[in-house]
């Protein structure tokens, strides 16, 4: 199915990102209150944190003399799919590198029928050596001529700015701890950035096996946030890796849509949430905490 234009002629809009409370026996008894910011609302197509990382990347885009927007990602990528639809809204060519075998499902379908994207699947050893920067991508990307490059999951310092403007400053004296879902690090940067070493932040990771003092915390460097001590990343709940799940996932996001009428899904949201209620079970918030949850948005059809 063809999307009708009016669907790509909406804006963007920040405002629609409200915190709201969710009510439960379970956080009553604990002791805990529970709130959401909906980042999901932003945008039918480019939301969450997806927009708050290309909102300035494609600020530089038009600013400057790009033919096109050139970037990376799995065949489940979030951020494959919001550049696409990005794209699409803007009239900005996009070229999407895909790691792995050429495959078909509804994100790629999305980006590339829908949205008009130019896909390129390279096999994942070559993808991992080019986005690692093990190896010179030059020669690879001198066939995509003057193209705005944008790194696995959007996440560049420009993204990080964006990130910044999850959280307004007085909420991070409201609220003891904030969470969000962490696969390439931007969002989890810019909330800690931003916090001014208030709040517990606890990045709840979708990855298997990520060494994160590595990967992560280079983000950090040369900011004032490099010594902060407000946050940490927890890897208990990936449920196999990237764009893996089991039945209970499966089970839990479907008992909280109907619960608290709010849309997760299985690579990021639903990990995260399905963290958090296990921790509040387990009694690791301390009673009276007032959590945060960032809803980064990522719902679409597999």
């Amino acid at each position: 199915m063809i999307l009708n234009q009016d669907y790509f002629d909406i804006q963007p809009n920040e405002n629609n990102s409200e915190i709201i409370e969710l009510k439960s026996d379970l956080f009553t008894h604990k002791k805990v209150r529970l709130f959401i910011k909906c980042d999901y609302l932003i945008h039918p197509f480019i939301s969450g944190n997806k927009w708050r990382k290309l909102k300035y990347n494609l600020l530089f885009f038009k600013e400057n003399s790009f033919e096109n927007i050139l970037t990376f990602g799995g065949a489940f990528s979030n951020h494959i799919y919001a550049t696409a639809a990005a794209g699409k809204m803007m009239n900005i060519k996009t070229i999407g590198i895909i790691r792995g075998e050429k495959v078909k499902n509804s994100t790629l379908d999305f980006a590339q029928n829908e949205c008009g994207m130019e896909l390129h699947f390279i096999n994942r050893e070559l993808y991992k050596n080019i986005t690692q920067q093990k190896i010179d991508k030059t020669n690879f990307l001198n066939q995509f001529k003057n193209s705005f490059i944008l790194p696995e999951g959007g996440t560049n310092s420009l993204a990080i700015q964006g990130c910044k403007e999850i959280i307004k400053s007085e909420d991070y004296n409201q609220f003891s701890h904030i969470c969000t879902c962490v696969g390439t690090g931007g969002t989890l940067a810019g909330i800690i950035l931003a916090s001014e070493n208030k709040s517990q932040i606890i990045g709840f990771s979708s990855l298997k096996g990520i060494d994160w003092q590595k990967e992560f915390v280079p983000f950090l460097e040369n900011t004032e946030a490099k010594n902060y001590q407000n946050w940490h990343i927890n890897s208990d709940y990936h449920f196999g890796g990237y764009a893996k799940k089991k039945p209970e996932l499966e089970k839990f996001i479907i008992n909280f849509k109907t619960n608290f009428n709010i849309p997760i899904e299985f690579v990021y949201t639903g990990k995260m949430f399905f963290g958090i209620i296990d921790k509040i079970n387990k009694s690791y918030f301390k009673e009276n905490s007032t959590i945060l949850a960032i809803h980064s948005g990522g719902l679409r059809n597999f």
